[in-house]
């Protein structure tokens, strides 16, 4: 089949693949123009294979599409146009020309959050369940007769990145060449959308997404992960005041104490509390949740537990094979924004014109750089500029990355000549505590019958706070969060034990 491909991004580029793997004619591909010296994936990977591109800036004025646009449409013989990702209006001279149509993804279940914004109201509205639609393109805004629809379980601290990268992404692309496989075959359905239950939400934008203080914990929540990471939930604290951005929320506060240092927020039920795991909010009802990460006024992003802490520490000094590091990673940077005449150590990722594409592609290209070091796409929020981010790098070569050495309370004793050293608390979220309470008790050392030590004695709420810990280190944790293959390389890295060394004196 005769395919016209219209749209953006690379969602829009794998299904372009797809097709053309499927044995389809793309016979064009209409894109947005480039921005700020880059094209678009889509665009970038038709050009390789040849395939003629447009990039209109408009497709119409005064409401009537331009005859030079249509023209150059005509002139392919599309039998069915596919739109995968497209944020400009097409006219109806255009949708309508095709034998066969033309076909849109949509990511929510139509009629539900029909709008540009769907996968931030799925989750604003707390919905239990998302997923995406392809429907047949009419006049109305998202109201086409569906052909395919597909939906997933939305988890609890889901965000429009994971929700999209975890299902909307993947599935989407194969939902798309599945419509367009039932529609070689003659086996499309056009089933009428339902009028009940239909919304229609508006475009997120950040004057729109400040925090409404006057609502349960729950939907704060619901609010601050709708709209992360754009275009980030906001709100004003401190004195003075200065705007704050919120990411990373959980409802997950079990075995968390609000204990810290206070955090005003105007409007809100009680101030924050910035703890060791972040910054604790409050809801009307009284009931917590739990920011990780905050975005200052000029844009950098800090773990939410660092708030009041000083500057970072002092720069360090590279060596001659990491000046040598920072020189391929800036060739990377220079690669990623052709239009920066010159990376500077002042050079900022975003502020260059790198938006949420390009995050992916640097993350991978240091990793190949540094022999698939562990960098997470967050790594770049947290060091927007070249220089932050080279001392980020460095720090995780070097091992020294982190907040700081586990501190432990050890009990010495002298055995055989040899001086132990034995740690006697619970160790809980990363760090050795005493249990709740102060309570102990003695170990007995079986061949004599003497006290070893004191030992600290988990009680209920210690387990609790250990399985929390836990339950957060595997769903936010920085192993889940890496690939297969750069958990086998970290695997492959590590010395085998000492039961598993193999006895050179075994017979």
């Amino acid at each position: 089949m005769k395919i016209a491909v219209i749209g953006q991004s690379l969602f829009g580029q794998e299904v372009y693949c797809h097709l053309r793997k499927e044995g389809h004619e793309v016979v064009g591909v209409f894109t947005v123009p480039d921005k700020d010296g880059k094209a678009d994936p889509l665009g970038l990977e038709a050009e390789k294979d040849g395939v003629p591109v447009f990039k209109f800036s408009r497709w119409r004025a005064k409401g009537q599409a331009l005859p030079e646009v249509v023209a150059k449409y005509q002139a392919l013989g599309a039998e069915l146009n596919v739109l995968p990702f497209c944020s400009q209006f097409i006219p109806m001279e255009i949708i309508n020309a095709p034998r066969h149509g033309s076909i849109i993804y949509h990511p929510s279940l139509l009629p539900r959050h029909r709008g540009a914004s769907a996968i931030n109201w799925t989750l604003i509205h707390g919905d239990k369940k998302g997923g995406f639609s392809i429907f047949w393109a009419d006049d109305g805004l998202d109201t086409g007769d569906l052909l395919l629809q597909k939906e997933c379980e939305v988890l609890p601290d889901d965000t429009v990145s994971t929700l999209y990268n975890r299902f909307l992404f993947p599935e989407g692309i194969k939902g798309m060449v599945q419509a367009v496989r039932l529609i070689a075959e003659g086996k499309a359905p056009r089933l009428p959308q339902p009028e009940e239950g239909a919304t229609y939400e508006g475009i997120q934008k950040k004057e729109t997404a400040k925090i409404d203080w006057d609502q349960p914990a729950e939907a704060i929540h619901n609010w601050i992960r709708g709209n992360d990471k754009v275009p980030g939930a906001w709100t004003e604290a401190c004195e003075p005041l200065q705007k704050l951005t919120f990411f990373n929320s959980t409802l997950n506060t079990s075995g968390l104490v609000p204990e810290g240092d206070a955090l005003p927020i105007p409007g809100a039920h009680r101030p924050g509390v910035v703890t060791k795991a972040g910054l604790i909010l409050f809801g009307n009802d009284d009931k917590m949740l739990l920011v990780k990460n905050i975005q200052l006024e000029d844009g950098k992003m800090i773990l939410a537990s660092n708030f009041f802490k000083g500057a970072a520490s002092s720069a360090l000094e590279l060596t001659e094979a990491e000046l040598v590091t920072a020189e391929a990673v800036r060739s990377a940077w220079q690669r990623i924004l052709p239009n920066v005449l010159e990376v500077e150590d002042s050079t900022d990722f975003f502020k260059s014109g790198a938006a949420s594409v390009d995050v992916v592609r640097l993350v991978e290209e240091v990793k190949e750089l540094c022999d698939g070091l562990e960098l997470e796409n967050e790594d770049v929020y947290m060091a927007t500029t070249f220089g932050d981010f080279i001392q980020l790098l460095v720090r995780k070569l070097r091992g020294d990355d982190e907040e700081g050495e586990c501190s432990i309370d050890y009990v010495e004793m002298a055995v055989n000549k040899r001086t132990l050293h034995m740690p006697h608390q619970l160790f809980i979220g990363g760090a050795f505590v005493d249990a709740d309470g102060a309570k102990t008790y003695e170990t007995i050392n079986p061949t004599d019958g003497s006290i070893i030590c004191r030992v600290s004695l988990a009680q209920v709420t210690d387990v609790d706070k250990a399985v929390a810990a836990a339950k957060d280190a595997f769903e936010n944790g920085r192993w889940g969060k890496i690939s297969a293959r750069d958990r086998g390389r970290l695997l492959y890295r590590a010395p085998p034990s000492p039961s598993t060394r193999p006895d050179p004196t075994a017979t």
